[in-house]
């Protein structure tokens, strides 16, 4: 099942639904998910930087088939089929905002990649992403590079394959990629997202969980196994370390968070005595 966008609501959300069905499963080879990914997010820049386009297909007012044809006109030959099919779908639907049609797009190629890592390799997929989050967070120069209005996307590409210098999976480079050009606020907001949508399409949860110092391989096991039976779900565990917590462990996961950190029962006992 193909994780639900947050910011969709009603049509919306119900045309993912149905275009979900066309990156999920085993209906791709590797080689084809990896394709459809990158041909889906360059539909949806395109839809981002033509407003008039993006009116276009989204105009209730004009039939379904009549902009499937506009679709099939402008990229039959430029994307791959599975990508224009599916984009010729999504267009006969309706939309509660503009933007939407894009940022569904751009998110079922974020799932394409994923598949394209294929299921034996979702876990390591998970945790690069995880550690180039923490990588470019903790690198104030990164960071700041990545984020320079001034520097070309080109240029930030160049900086990130840098850094992944082959070591990474071809599915991992992709999404690193698509963090500097997608539509998220930040670079770490699109990681995060994108780690969410790699476990939810393998059946999984994601729980970032702070700790103060590292948890051996028993106390890691406990807690991954824990949250897996409490969510019903297999749940993978993205762990920092920061000594400044002092003790205990801070879990997030979805909307859920679970402070049992030393700093945090301080903070509230501090509450309690101001009154």
């Amino acid at each position: 099942m193909v994780q639900q966008l947050s910011s969709l609501r009603g049509s919306s959300a119900e045309a993912l639904q149905v275009l979900g069905e066309q990156v999920d499963g085993d209906r791709y080879t590797l080689e084809e998910f990896a394709a459809l990914a990158d041909d889906l997010f360059r539909a949806a820049a395109l839809l981002r930087s033509e407003p008039a386009l993006r009116r276009a297909v989204t105009d209730v007012s004009t039939p379904a088939e009549a902009k499937a044809s506009l679709v099939h006109a402008l990229l039959d030959g430029k994307l791959g089929q599975p990508a224009v099919d599916l984009l010729a779908q999504a267009v006969g639907m309706r939309w509660v905002a503009a933007r939407d049609l894009a940022d569904t797009i751009e998110h079922l190629g974020v799932v394409a990649a994923v598949r394209s890592a294929g299921r034996r390799e979702s876990v390591r997929l998970a945790d690069e992403l995880f550690v180039v989050a923490q990588v470019v967070e903790e690198n104030a120069d990164l960071r700041i590079a990545l984020s320079d209005p001034v520097r070309s996307g080109e240029d930030k590409r160049q900086l990130l394959r840098r850094l992944l210098a082959e070591r990474a999976l071809p599915a991992t480079v992709t999404l690193v990629e698509q963090a500097l050009a997608g539509s998220f606020r930040s670079f770490h907001a699109a990681i995060t997202e994108y780690q969410k949508v790699a476990a939810a399409t393998q059946g999984e949860g994601v729980a970032l969980v702070r700790v103060a110092r590292e948890l051996t391989e028993a106390e890691r096991s406990r807690l991954e196994q824990a949250l897996s039976t409490q969510y019903a779900r297999p749940v993978h565990l993205n762990i920092e370390v920061d000594p400044s917590l002092l003790g205990g462990m801070r879990v997030e996961i979805g909307d859920d968070v679970i402070d049992g950190t030393v700093v945090s029962r301080l903070d509230d006992a501090r509450r309690r005595l101001a009154g």
